[in-house]
């Protein structure tokens, strides 16, 4: 097979990327290891930027969650007894959009299928070759080896995919932070607690109200990186997520039977750069960062924007100035919001060797956030999204 651009991995950026090109007549193939239900029952965090919405909307797949999502005008704090509320419309005039991960990951196979877009599923052993002269792409897919020519490939594979794995020992620099707790998450058919997110630090540790639907919720609590998933039965989980609540939050909670649980590591990852020749790295292939901005898949998309302009350019102008800029401008806003991620994870989480003085200096910061316009302008602006 001959394409203008070889696409490993069929997440969100793989798929939006693969859908843009498509859209302006630029030939491209996507590769995934696995097949299309176990991607799409991957359960994972669903609260998009303006900008993602509209790169959805560019690519055709975003009538479904318009009619669906559900539009956040704010979200609360709480802590130390109170809860604030960081009013982003009026704030920002902006507001974000709660849609799931898995319900965008189906609009957008579903708007490739539709428009003739080829994929490739369970192909083992991708693998990305001679990236700084003539690249092809191999995959085995029935006890038979395959290979894909082409001009540029796109690794959308995620952190521990090929892609990344493939440029380790080209000259990438990683820069990581490794936190040291992680989050016990629970995903449940009942009704969110509140119309909007709640994020609690309490002296038992950080949790977090945050919902799919108007029907399912999700919710999480910090834990220790020693806890193991089944030490945590449902009603355990309850109890905890109680404790860490305002009152009025608690006694309003709606619990049930889990129907996912699982704990998640936190950490900071960034490497540089993201060009090596003509392999790009996209998302999670690129940069990881802690769920408490809900910045990774809006990265993700950003990092699409940016490469899907290069390449629309490269192509259609016949100008490679934009994919040369790739790495430059991605990085510019990667690093950006993973300060922010990094910052709303050190003021709403219990650190082990903060001590009280640390203590006491994000009790601080809570405050002053309830006090001062411009710190929540600040706040908000970076939890709506910075412009791309």
């Amino acid at each position: 097979m001959r394409v203008q651009v070889a696409i490993i991995g069929s997440g969100p950026s793989g798929l939006l990327l693969g859908q843009l090109l498509t859209n302006a007549g630029i030939d491209n193939v996507i590769l995934d290891r696995v097949d299309r239900d176990y991607i799409l029952g991957r359960i994972r965090a669903g609260v998009l930027e303006s900008g993602t919405t509209r790169l959805l909307d560019e690519a055709g797949a975003g009538a479904r969650m318009h009619a669906e999502g559900l539009i956040h005008d704010g979200f609360s704090l709480s802590f130390s007894g109170r809860r604030h509320r960081i009013d982003l419309k009026r704030l920002t005039g902006q507001s974000v959009t709660v849609y799931g991960q898995t319900e965008l990951t189906h609009d957008l196979m579903d708007r490739r299928e539709a428009t003739g877009g080829k994929a490739i599923y369970n192909a083992r052993n991708v693998t990305p070759h001679d990236f700084g002269g003539a690249p092809y792409v191999t995959y085995e897919k029935d006890g038979v080896t395959h290979r894909i020519d082409c001009d540029f490939i796109a690794g959308c594979d995620g952190a521990h995919g090929a892609s990344r794995a493939a440029v380790a020992d080209k000259g990438m620099k990683a820069f990581e932070r490794v936190y040291p707790f992680g989050w016990l998450g629970v995903l449940a058919d009942v009704p969110p607690v509140d119309h909007e997110l709640i994020y609690a630090n309490h002296i038992r540790g950080f949790a977090l109200c945050s919902q799919r639907s108007l029907s399912r919720s999700r919710y999480y609590v910090q834990v220790g990186l020693e806890e193991k998933v089944e030490n945590w039965s449902d009603d355990a989980f309850w109890d905890e997520l109680r404790r860490r609540l305002p009152d009025d939050v608690a006694q309003a909670l709606v619990t049930g039977q889990s129907l996912e649980k699982s704990i998640a590591p936190l950490r900071s990852f960034v490497a540089e750069p993201l060009r090596y020749g003509s392999l790009f790295l996209v998302g999670d292939a690129g940069h990881v960062v802690p769920p408490t901005g809900a910045k990774g898949l809006n990265l993700a998309a950003s990092d699409v924007h940016y490469l899907f302009e290069g390449l629309r350019d490269f192509y259609l102008d016949k100008t490679d100035a934009a994919l040369d800029a790739y790495s430059s401008r991605a990085l510019a806003r990667i690093w950006k919001a993973v300060r922010f991620s990094w910052s709303m994870t050190q003021l709403l989480h219990r650190f082990p060797d903060s001590g009280d003085f640390g203590q006491r200096i994000q009790e601080a910061e809570l405050d002053y956030l309830t006090t001062s316009h411009a710190a929540q302008e600040a706040m908000a602006e970076n939890y709506v999204g910075l412009p791309y």
